[in-house]
């Protein structure tokens, strides 16, 4: 009787864990499959629940946005010298901006939902830019967008500068803030390998690095498990759900500045650069350790471009109408790779709303630091526009320089490593 006994509750043992099994099996299937049918959505709330993101975010995560303090910036006579007052668009929105900003009030109404950001009455476009019909389908796309400003985050870094327990509280000197593109997995590698690779030991200063990315265009493959991998990794991607493209770069500049003061606030520089770029990393550290403290506050410093003007050219990336802008531009720093100092991105990021967003970044960038009074510093070891020919095989040139654009990855493993060769001798 109590062998027939044992045997039953084993059986009944048995009979349970296969109906819990079976259960929870079908609840994570039915789970798995209401997720990709969520996906397939495209929910475009604060924060896209995409499996590439590295952290679930907090309520914390979620509500806190730095804000502009727009009030309390004062726009320089200089830039409103260089930036002309006339009937194109843009400068036409940037003095009624200003106007509104004396009067006391906002000087743009910037929708903070990003699904409502868009302008979609082309009416009003059409009112307002006479020829907007006539723009190349980027530049139309980017006017609809101008007042989008908050893209949702898909994949986050919230501790990227936050180590202080292992490193006796070590303030982040510098950050690199390298533009790159979702498949660009290549050249984020080599970046990672030389001149961005990261230092946290005591006998250097500690250095960050995050990649800024866009989304993906519908019509390429879908990378977000390779960027998913990549970012848990590495734990240096950061990606918003807003669509790569040329004319979106100022988008992700802002972005990066909004990241940074709730993530990074503390930062003492920041480089801004692309992934093709090389950096001698001991001499931009030797540069930076050498500014006085007046300076280093002050600083925005990279190859300057002094007397630039819109290209009218359709055909050029960088066309810009005169319907759209009418005037010269302000000297800025090239935007293959420049400096400037963590003091300034609060004022930076305020002053970004009382400008209306310029389709080229690095122009947009020199806009707001003429604004707020910071003219840029021409440094002749910034090579945007790449060295002489018969040099850029000379690595004693590279070691007299701070950068250099346009690498391949292996031509930038190749120069890192020659510059560090003992048996170099220059």
């Amino acid at each position: 009787m109590r062998l027939i006994q044992t045997f039953g509750a084993m059986v009944l043992l048995v009979t349970l864990f296969l109906i819990f099994f079976y259960s929870t099996l079908h609840l994570e299937i039915t789970y798995t499959h209401r997720a990709r049918a969520e996906d397939g959505l495209k929910n475009r709330s604060l924060w896209f629940h995409n499996p590439a993101m590295t952290t679930q975010p907090s309520k914390q995560d979620i509500f806190t946005t730095p804000q502009p303090d727009v009030h309390s910036v004062s726009v320089s006579d200089g830039f409103k010298n260089t930036i002309t007052q006339n009937d194109a668009f843009w400068n036409r929105m940037l003095y009624s901006g200003l106007l509104n900003l004396d009067k006391g009030g906002n000087p743009f109404r910037h929708d903070s939902k990003w699904s409502r950001c868009r302008e979609t009455n082309l009416e009003l476009l059409q009112t307002n830019v006479h020829d907007f019909s006539s723009y190349p389908v980027l530049i139309r796309d980017f006017l609809q967008g101008m007042n989008c400003r908050s893209p949702p985050v898909l994949i986050n870094q919230p501790n990227k500068c936050i180590s202080a327990e292992e490193e006796g509280d070590k303030q982040t000197f510098l950050l690199f803030a390298i533009k790159s593109v979702p498949g660009n997995f290549e050249q984020r590698q080599a970046v990672r390998e030389t001149w961005a690779r990261e230092a946290v030991n005591q006998s250097r200063p500690k250095v960050r690095t995050v990649f800024l990315l866009g989304s993906s265009p519908q019509d390429d493959p879908d990378l977000n498990s390779l960027l998913s991998f990549e970012a848990r990794h590495f734990g240096d991607l950061l990606q918003w759900d807003f669509h790569e493209s040329f004319l979106n770069l100022t988008l992700k500049m802002n972005a990066f500045l909004q990241w940074t003061l709730t993530n990074c606030p503390h930062v003492s520089f920041i480089f801004s650069g692309d992934d093709d770029v090389f950096v001698n990393t001991p001499g931009l550290l030797s540069y930076l350790q050498s500014l006085e403290p007046s300076k280093s506050s002050q600083l925005y410093v990279g190859h300057v471009i002094g007397t630039a003007s819109p290209l009218r050219d359709p055909k050029s990336k960088y066309y810009i109408p005169l319907s759209f802008y009418d005037g010269p531009y302000p000297a800025y720093a090239g935007g293959g790779g420049f400096l400037f100092s963590g003091a300034l991105l609060q004022p930076l990021y305020s002053v970004s709303h009382v400008i209306p967003f310029f389709p080229i970044d690095d122009v947009y960038t020199g806009m707001c630091f003429m604004a707020l009074g910071v003219s840029p510093e021409a440094h002749t070891s910034f090579q945007t526009f790449d060295i002489k020919e018969q040099d850029r095989e000379n690595l004693c040139v590279y070691k007299n320089l701070i950068l250099t654009h346009r690498r391949s990855p292996q031509q930038l493993i190749k120069l890192w490593k020659g510059i560090h060769s003992p048996l170099l001798t220059c």
